[in-house]
């Protein structure tokens, strides 16, 4: 599943590892932080149900491809269903609602605000961040700045304020300057 996401296998591990940072800053508890450093690692694990020539195309979606894609969220939901583990359970909600956004406009529920899952809220930020600054089949990385002012532009419309909030402190921070070290990546 990881490797169907990007050339190293690393995204999963990087939204896990933002996610327990963006966790661990808005105040949750350290069992919290380490539940969702691992349970956002299986957010996309949905695409392994969507077909290479879409999920892997190199260039802009058509309208068709681009509704194929979004079920990602409930094929990793439906993957992940029935289980009794707490970890498994978040990472199911994460599935499913890493995608929608706080004015209600996401996919595949339309949620909105609070009543998307604080987990999909902050995981949405960890994906959309790591995403573009790193190179896909279809885009090229942007810097980080240029995300970080995205990310900022989108409070309050695609992401929750305070997720934002939290996620510029750690910028702020220079908490993401481990970021690519195997250290953190895998412990």
């Amino acid at each position: 599943g990881e490797r169907r996401d990007d050339d190293t296998g690393k995204h999963t591990l990087r939204v896990g590892y933002i996610s327990s940072l963006i966790t661990l800053t808005l105040g949750q508890s350290q069992t919290a932080v380490d539940l969702i450093r691992l349970a956002a690692r299986l957010h996309d694990i949905g695409k392994i149900g969507i077909p290479d020539q879409v999920l892997l195309k190199p260039g802009k979606l058509t309208s068709e491809e681009y509704t194929l894609m979004k079920k990602h969220t409930t094929i990793g939901a439906e993957m992940l269903a029935g289980s009794t583990s707490p970890l498994i359970r978040l990472a199911e909600e994460i599935a499913l609602t890493h995608h929608e956004r706080w004015d209600g406009k996401g996919y595949p529920q339309g949620l909105a605000g609070r009543d998307i899952p604080l987990s999909g809220r902050i995981v949405a930020v960890a994906d959309v961040f790591d995403a573009l600054t790193h190179e896909r089949p279809y885009k090229d990385a942007w810097s980080i700045e240029r995300v970080v002012e995205e990310l900022y532009a989108m409070r309050g419309s695609q992401f929750d304020p305070k997720v934002v909030n939290a996620f510029l402190k750690i910028v702020k921070d220079g908490k993401l300057a481990k970021l690519e070290s195997l250290e953190v990546l895998h412990s």
